[in-house]
């Protein structure tokens, strides 16, 4: 009806002397249910245990630690990870994954893949095709273990990307997956840019908005959140928008450190990116996935698997 309809108003502008139409807006996904709330995921970083991060006093390869973190979760009420994967560029974090998946399986929880992209100028593209049929064979085939954990939705599986180089040809990965039985929903980072053909969605990344990094960790990110929100809701309804939640960032601790801070502003800031969408989703419309950023990662400090920063004398972390 809504086709027919733009088709009789375009027509009618063409007699009375148009010659050009606006072509009309992409009809909105629904994919959100009405008077729920979004379902909360949280990224996870799997290689803590490796010579090259910081020990924090787990290994990611120990079996009774991940499950232990996943009914702490459960708790929190995460209902997934979303878990960084490199493909055999990174066996270390591969393992995590292979140990995790079952576990979660066990556990009525979910797990998806966050697939680092290379940073290698060369053959990224056929580097990302190969790496994706790897884990489809691995973890999402009809015969693979544990496959009934990971994060689906339409069930159809949903894959976070995590840009890096900036070399793969989406387009042609975006061709080669939509030939799975089923295709999966790839997710990309930030708003969509020139190849946002080659996804389905995009979730928004802890960051601190246009003003940038401020020294006492001020600025947290609520322009950038807003501009997201506006963005996805306004220009491209069609597509899957996953918000971001965050507690904080100090990247101290990174050998990678450049000095950057979030502050948590006594657990203020995991409150306002928690419920800012609903300024622009109403309740009967919802988007649905909120992105905690991070469950673990202490090298950035925005781990919240120790809780939400509070203030005051002798304050622990709120849980």
């Amino acid at each position: 009806m809504f086709r027919a309809t733009t088709a009789f108003l375009s027509l009618i502008l063409l007699t009375h002397g148009c010659s050009e139409s606006s072509p009309p807006k992409p009809a909105r996904l629904k994919v959100g249910v009405p008077g729920v709330s979004p379902v909360m995921l949280a990224v996870y970083e799997p290689w803590f245990g490796h010579p090259q991060h910081i020990s924090i006093g787990y290994s990611s390869h120990d079996p009774a630690e991940l499950r232990k973190q996943i009914h702490q979760a459960k708790k929190m009420g995460i209902s997934g990870f979303v878990v960084d994967w490199y493909g055999d560029r990174d066996p270390f974090n591969a393992r995590t994954y292979e140990l995790l998946q079952p576990i979660a399986a066990e556990e009525k929880f979910h797990i998806a893949m966050m697939y680092d992209e290379t940073d290698a100028e060369d053959g990224a593209t056929d580097e990302a095709i190969a790496d994706f049929t790897t884990f489809r064979d691995t973890y999402l085939a009809a015969d693979a273990p544990s496959r009934d954990a990971y994060l689906t939705l339409n069930r159809r599986p949903i894959i976070f990307i995590f840009p890096k180089g900036g070399h793969t040809d989406w387009n042609r990965v975006r061709e080669v997956v939509s030939k799975w039985n089923p295709a999966p929903y790839l997710i990309y980072e930030n708003l969509p840019g020139a190849n946002a053909s080659a996804f389905d969605g995009f979730y928004a990344w802890v960051q601190p908005g246009r003003k940038g990094w401020a020294a006492d960790g001020s600025n947290w990110g609520d322009d950038y959140l807003a501009d997201f929100y506006q963005t996805m809701q306004s220009k491209y309804p069609d597509k899957i928008a996953v918000g971001g939640t965050w507690a904080q960032f100090n990247d101290s601790k990174a050998s990678w450190s450049q000095n950057r801070h979030i502050s948590g502003r006594c657990g203020q800031t995991f409150t306002d990116t928690l419920n800012l969408w609903r300024k622009y989703y109403s309740a009967d419309d919802p988007i649905p996935y909120l992105l905690v950023e991070t469950w673990n990662d202490y090298e950035e400090g925005t781990a919240v698997e120790p809780g939400i920063p509070t203030c005051g004398a002798g304050s622990k972390p709120a849980r």
